[in-house]
């Protein structure tokens, strides 16, 4: 599956908030958005973030920015949308919980991964198991009592030095349990956005999409 071709920084520049691509950078000093925040281009300066955008221009913009939240590509986003807009239920909250439980973000979200591009290259390389199995497919839908665990070869790989401790000062989402001795992440329940606030508002993806 493809990826996204502009650079991070540029990308989270031209949504105006961090979208955390860089895993523990974004939360620096040293960050694009920090020190240039206003959208990239030969005339960003003077632009800043940009006139007033119309109803669709907002749609599109919450729509691009949970695209490259999720690193995805236009063709993918769609299928998922198309998928959740033939479910019951609230379609904003069937494509979040879609998002969510893709096996790539729940490496992220279990704190394996700072990024969910470093996420996406543990799956692909074969680091990840889901219940003692190997996934290499990071769009793969993980489930309730699913669990989380890193390969044990990989485990004395640099990639992976200090993760133990790390994760014992990490927060988590409350869908996921954690054990960070361990290094086990098992899934107690579907994400909600009753619970769960992401960046970007559903809503309006549904409504471009819907038009």
């Amino acid at each position: 599956m493809g990826r996204p071709l502009d650079t991070k920084c540029k990308q989270c520049r031209r949504e105006g908030v961090k979208l955390f691509l860089k895993g523990d950078r974004c939360g620096t000093s040293k960050c694009a958005l920090t020190k240039r925040n206003y959208v990239p281009g030969m005339h960003g300066p003077k632009l800043g973030r940009g006139g007033r955008l119309s109803g669709y221009g907002l749609q599109l913009r919450e729509k691009q920015n949970a695209k490259r939240t999720y690193r995805m590509l236009e063709r993918q986003f769609r299928g998922y949308f198309d998928k959740v807009v033939k479910r019951p239920g609230d379609t904003g909250e069937n494509l979040f919980k879609l998002l969510e439980m893709r096996l790539d973000n729940v490496v992220y979200r279990a704190g394996f991964a700072t990024s969910r591009d470093g996420a996406r290259q543990m799956v692909n390389h074969g680091h990840i198991r889901v219940n003692g199995k190997k996934v290499s497919i990071p769009s793969y839908q993980v489930k309730i009592k699913d669990k989380i665990t890193i390969k044990d070869l990989s485990k004395g790989k640099e990639l992976f030095n200090g993760l133990s401790e790390k994760l014992q000062t990490k927060e988590f989402v409350d869908w996921l349990i954690v054990e960070p001795k361990e290094c086990v992440a098992t899934v107690v329940d579907m994400p909600t956005l009753a619970k769960n606030k992401p960046g970007f508002d559903l809503k309006m993806i549904v409504e471009y999409y819907s038009r």
